[in-house]
């Protein structure tokens, strides 16, 4: 017979279900998600891109195709993603911090922030501290890439989200809706983790920020950084944001393209 755990035991994100994480999203096309990024980067930057600083890096997804071409740090304020991303891409420095707060004592020529982690930041004003540190790790005329979260606009009342997804002897279903609160998108993630016979129900709350473009661009602006919005983006259709930092030559903040209008390959 098998043995289910009380339903709706509540742990920190990124904790227990760290491996529970990975099943669910081990279809995301990593791969074709760094090749955009190394795309876009090489077209905006005015610098080689031989190094790149991943923020919030979670369990090395991006991390691992970046590895191919660069030299590779991952910056994530849960030990246990880290530990994930270790066993993943060993090649690669991984440190522990938060994204507005992390300082590695060195510059980037690309410093990325993905997967819409940067809704974890909240608030307005940690959106313009997190982007100030993001600048201030990236080498002039480097370029900063951040996938945002959902605008206030886009949020929809009412919907609910399924997952099931397997890998090894691991099932993992995950279902969850949302709320909205102010300017604050609440979500509790239900996992039923099923293995060993067994059958977890454990459930994790994520609060995210909700920031429209103006907020955004305003708060790479207020960074130093010259900042266009590529539509369609990655596979979640959320879009890019691109930050270049201009060169210490005194470089106008034109915010003009190095070679026309940037576009995503699914745009072009």
């Amino acid at each position: 017979m098998t043995s289910v755990s009380k339903p709706g035991r509540r742990v920190e994100p990124y904790t227990r279900l760290a491996d529970a994480y990975d099943i669910v999203h081990q279809a995301k096309p990593y791969d074709r998600e760094a090749r955009t990024i190394r795309s876009l980067a090489r077209r905006y930057a005015r610098r080689p891109i031989r190094s790149v600083l991943d923020v919030a890096c979670g369990s090395g997804g991006h991390l691992r195709p970046f590895s191919r071409w660069c030299t590779c740090t991952g910056v994530d304020a849960s030990p246990t993603m880290l530990a994930r991303a270790r066993q993943r891409v060993p090649e690669a420095r991984l440190e522990l911090g938060r994204m507005e707060s992390f300082d590695l004592g060195r510059q980037f020529d690309l410093v990325t922030c993905l997967f819409s982690a940067i809704g974890y930041v909240r608030s307005v004003p940690d959106l313009r501290r997190t982007l100030r540190n993001l600048a201030r790790h990236t080498a002039p005329g480097g370029v900063v890439v951040v996938e945002p979260w959902i605008t206030p606009g886009q949020f929809l009342v009412g919907h609910v989200h399924h997952v099931l997804a397997k890998a090894g002897g691991t099932t993992v279903s995950r279902m969850n809706g949302a709320e909205r609160r102010g300017n604050r998108s609440i979500f509790d993630f239900h996992y039923l983790v099923g293995r060993d016979g067994r059958v977890e129900h454990l459930v994790e709350t994520h609060d995210l920020g909700l920031f429209d473009s103006r907020t955004m661009k305003a708060a790479f602006r207020a960074a130093g950084l010259e900042v266009r919005y590529v539509p369609g983006g990655l596979s979640t259709h959320r879009g890019l944001y691109l930050g270049r930092r201009p060169r210490a030559d005194g470089e106008a903040g034109s915010g003009r393209a190095s070679r026309g209008p940037l576009r995503s390959p699914a745009e072009r």
